[in-house]
């Protein structure tokens, strides 16, 4: 027998889209200021820096810089940087890292196969292993993208650097800046939005549990937009919080209406109906600027459940 619910879940511009969606995110540690354009607009090689996104492009693979919270005048160039890699996709979660010295031996990585979730090359390249320490808080602190990540993210990486969380980055764009201070949680690849610092807290304590906390969540960046909306509205129709146990598995349609299947590793599905719309009244989209907007959002108008099939593998 099937069962349907009728929600409104909003998600105002969630952590991903056509451009942030990532299957798997690459972090490389860049000390000093970061440009609009991070990645060949800050003190690591443009050459590297172009290389690097020419690889990644259409690989499912985010490339991302951070750096520890803190001043940002330029400290020279590192002796030694660390790299993550964190596959987000449910059933095949992990988080790597290693040190390097040279940002270049990066490209030696195989780009697809990261983005597919294999991390072998991560290791043969780099020597990388599975990360040992807890999930990682990077809070989007990139002022020359936006000025509300430097204004609200810096305080916040700042003070949860000062209270003892341990894997604190302050991290380039994420996306959202409207929500800021805005904070991707890996390996499981949520955001959240204006957070602050008990919340964070919170959150990766869920995280080091395999648990999603749905307070302030925008969404899983493996998926797109309408399957983010999606997946948060059966979470909480459904009261699941495991963190892998629903998938986006269809998406069908396109803007401005999805029909969306999810299901869980029980077997349970439902189908869930997304529209995209404009977020009213308009509003200031960043710190300081007069300019009123209407951001796309996606709204959840239908959640249906379906019935049981058999269980997911993993």
């Amino acid at each position: 027998m099937s069962r349907c619910t009728t929600v409104s879940q909003l998600l105002d511009e969630p952590v991903s889209g056509t451009a942030a969606t990532a299957t798997t995110w690459l972090l490389l540690e860049q000390p000093g200021p970061w440009g609009a354009k991070a990645l060949t607009s800050s003190h690591l090689d443009p050459v590297v820096g172009r290389a690097l996104e020419a690889a990644a492009a259409g690989t499912g693979v985010r490339v991302a810089l951070i750096r520890r919270p803190g001043r940002h005048a330029d400290p020279g160039s590192p002796a030694v940087r660390q790299v993550y890699a964190a596959h987000t996709v449910p059933g095949n979660v992990w988080l790597h890292n290693a040190a390097v010295r040279d940002p270049e031996r990066l490209l030696g990585l195989d780009f697809a196969a990261l983005g597919a979730g294999d991390p072998r090359s991560f290791g043969t390249a780099l020597g990388g292993r599975p990360h040992p320490g807890g999930p990682l808080a990077l809070v989007c602190t990139n002022g020359k993208r936006d000025r509300c990540c430097a204004l609200l993210g810096r305080p916040l990486a700042a003070e949860l650097a000062a209270s003892g969380v341990t894997g604190t980055w302050e991290v380039t764009h994420l996306g959202g800046h409207r929500f800021s201070p805005t904070v991707l949680v890996l390996p499981y690849g949520y955001a959240y939005g204006r957070t602050e610092a008990h919340a964070v807290k919170e959150v990766l304590h869920g995280a080091q549990e395999g648990r999603v906390v749905l307070e302030g969540c925008r969404g899983r960046s493996a998926w797109e937009r309408p399957g983010q909306a999606a997946e948060l509205a059966v979470r909480e129709a459904a009261g699941e919080y495991a963190a892998g146990a629903l998938s986006v598995v269809r998406t069908e349609g396109a803007a401005p209406r999805w029909e969306v299947t999810v299901a869980h590793t029980d077997g349970r599905r439902w189908r869930v109906g997304v529209a995209q719309g404009a977020s009213l009244p308009p509003r200031e989209e960043s710190c300081g600027v007069s300019v009123l907007g209407s951001p796309a959002r996606m709204d959840v108008v239908s959640l249906r459940e379906l019935g049981r099939t058999s269980a997911l593998a993993g």
